[in-house]
């Protein structure tokens, strides 16, 4: 497993290539590793899709 600031910082980088998409083409990526036997690549490639979902995740309402 990558460190947890690695982890964040995939998801940042991912955000910032995608957009919005970022979770969809992470997660069609970790079905990929998948597909190949790469358990470990999966398992980091959740670890990441949840960050991007937590990253995107705005709180509703005015932010002041």
């Amino acid at each position: 497993m990558i460190s947890n600031w690695e982890l964040w910082a995939c998801a940042n980088h991912y955000i910032t290539e995608h957009g919005e998409d970022a979770a969809v083409i992470a997660a069609m990526r970790c079905d990929e590793l998948l597909d190949s036997g790469d358990h470990e690549g999966a398992r980091n490639y959740q670890a990441i899709i949840l960050r991007i979902n937590q990253l995107l995740d705005r709180p509703p309402g005015p932010l002041n």
